[in-house]
């Protein structure tokens, strides 16, 4: 089984190759990266999610998996994500951010898309 630490290095990994892609412009590679790093940070954040005494690390790692959910247009998925983040106890700039992503990323594209 793998661990947070193992799963968060290797989604910061993909995420990595992906803006190499992107500077390559292997658009479809680096979307299947981007993808492959929100599979792996979501997981992560999974493992995480009923540790409540891993602040803040536990809200920084659905913060992370939120804003590549948002990237691969999972906006419920992103929502989702920042509402656990947000039902643990993270620190004060961190639920800002997470509130932040929420209101500015999130409703605003739904928003713009008539959803």
């Amino acid at each position: 089984m793998q661990t947070v630490e193992s799963l968060h290095r290797e989604a910061m990994e993909s995420i990595d190759r992906a803006i190499l892609a992107r500077k390559c412009n292997d658009f479809d590679r680096a979307i299947a990266l981007t993808k492959a790093a929100f599979d792996k940070e979501r997981a992560a954040a999974d493992l995480a999610a009923n540790e409540w005494d891993f602040e803040p690390t536990r809200s920084v790692l659905h913060r992370s998996a939120a804003v590549l959910a948002i990237e691969c247009a999972q906006l419920r998925e992103a929502e989702r994500l920042i509402g656990r983040a947000l039902a643990g106890n993270p620190p004060a700039d961190i639920a800002d951010e997470l509130r932040d992503l929420l209101i500015e990323e999130i409703y605003s594209q739904r928003q713009a898309i008539g959803a």
